[in-house]
């Protein structure tokens, strides 16, 4: 056995004694019974040398490629000065992340608070919403994914995930997603916020109704909830606009940020809102705090992302590619109508929903095969999503295509033996 080999086999059986076996037994079911390596652009490499199309960007993380070398020198400078912040003193990198989040997103939105990660965020606003109206009960969508945290995972609108941790946090209903009627019926004046992702990510790539959003933005209006948008996942140009609310015209009084934020270098998220939601953390400014929320080190890589994105023109790119990419997929569906029953989505951000559930997993192994990583939707196996990098050209997306397709013949050839 070779040296790579015997690492190979250690990182294994560390898994299966130290993080999970269950996990480790479906890795190598899937056909990745390998270490992933070093990466850049679009491109992760394993440690045999192997290259991988990333067609999953981290779900969502990597909308830069990987390891943008401007965002790594970013990362690198602050080092040098402090990576970590004191707490006491005035934090020059988070303030100037604050200022930019400002700029960058829709309305008046201006508050911002700096936090690690995306369900960290979605509890930052649930608490703002809470603290700010004086209400318990929120309004959230079927299918919907807004992290695992308790205050996350019960606005989160999937029972596997909820059932083993009842009982959740009380004041939490659920209705079918893009069903304004549905949302009208139970937002009512003891409504803190209704939580709703533009497109739904681990549902399914969910793309609601044109004025589905606008309707939700007057309902809340005419009972006084808050509207809380969740752009975890389609914030920062994956959709072809810098943040996905602009697609309908609407401005939320708060907006959550995370995996993209941090340029595919550094963890951090954010909740911004509209300077009426922050009275109650202006009154009480430590009423909501955290340790490593805000650190230099992942500011300056959140600046020097959002930095890439307007200087390299990503959310043109990204509704570019994403326009091909639809295109060759649509095409894709028509050749394979028995394995592909629709394919949708905005920019990069798309959905391959299929005829079966069981045939994502075949599909997702032979993929890795032939050196393209994807994976199906958390909240319904029957999608398999494409989240590439923004940078990702048109001789990759080509590439992903003929993979695909050849895919789709193994998959078709199973569903006609059955």
């Amino acid at each position: 056995m070779s040296s790579k080999e015997q690492m190979i086999s250690q990182t294994i059986n560390k898994y299966e004694q130290y993080i999970n076996p269950a996990m480790a037994k479906l890795f190598r079911f899937m056909g990745l019974s390998t270490i992933e390596w070093e990466a850049a652009g679009t491109i992760i490499k394993d440690i045999g040398g192997k290259e991988y199309v990333d067609c999953l960007g981290g779900y969502g993380v990597f909308s830069l490629g990987h390891r943008h070398p401007k965002v790594v020198e970013a990362v690198k400078r602050q080092l040098d000065f402090m990576p970590l912040s004191s707490k006491v003193l005035f934090d020059k990198p988070m303030a100037d992340l604050a200022e930019l989040l400002a700029e960058i997103t829709p309305g008046d939105l201006q508050y911002s608070f700096i936090v690690n990660s995306g369900t960290e965020a979605v509890e930052g606003s649930l608490k703002l919403a809470r603290v700010h109206t004086g209400r318990n009960k929120f309004v959230a969508t079927t299918n919907s994914f807004h992290g695992k945290t308790l205050g996350s995972l019960s606005a989160t609108g999937r029972e596997m995930f909820r059932e083993p941790f009842q009982p959740l946090l009380a004041g939490f209903s659920h209705v079918p997603f893009g069903d304004i009627d549905a949302l009208a019926q139970v937002v009512d004046n003891e409504t803190a916020a209704v939580i709703i992702e533009p497109i739904q990510g681990e549902g399914g790539i969910i793309v609601p109704p044109d004025t589905y959003l606008p309707a939700a933005r007057e309902i809340c209006d005419k009972t006084g909830a808050l509207l809380l948008c969740d752009e975890v996942q389609t914030g920062l140009g994956r959709t072809g606009k810098m943040f996905a609310v602009e697609h309908y015209g609407v401005v939320p009084d708060i907006i959550t940020t995370a995996k993209a934020l941090g340029g595919g270098v550094m963890p951090i998220g954010a909740f911004t809102a509209r300077p009426k939601v922050w009275d109650k953390y202006i009154t009480s400014p430590f009423l909501h705090t955290s340790t490593f929320g805000g650190n230099p080190l992942a500011c300056a890589a959140a600046i020097a992302a959002i930095s890439v994105i307007r200087e390299e023109g990503l959310l043109r790119r990204a509704e570019q590619s994403g326009h091909y990419f639809m295109g060759k997929l649509t095409e894709l569906a028509m050749a394979y109508p028995e394995v592909i029953a629709q394919v949708r989505g905005k920019g990069l951000m798309i959905g391959i929903e299929l005829t079966k559930e069981g045939i994502g997993g075949l599909i997702m192994s032979e993929m890795i095969d032939k050196g393209v990583l994807i994976a199906y939707t958390l909240n319904n196996p029957k999608v398999m999503r494409i989240e590439p990098p923004l940078i990702i050209e048109q001789e990759q997306i080509d590439y992903v295509i003929s993979a695909l397709s050849s895919a789709l013949a193994k998959a078709q050839d199973m569903l006609e033996d059955l």
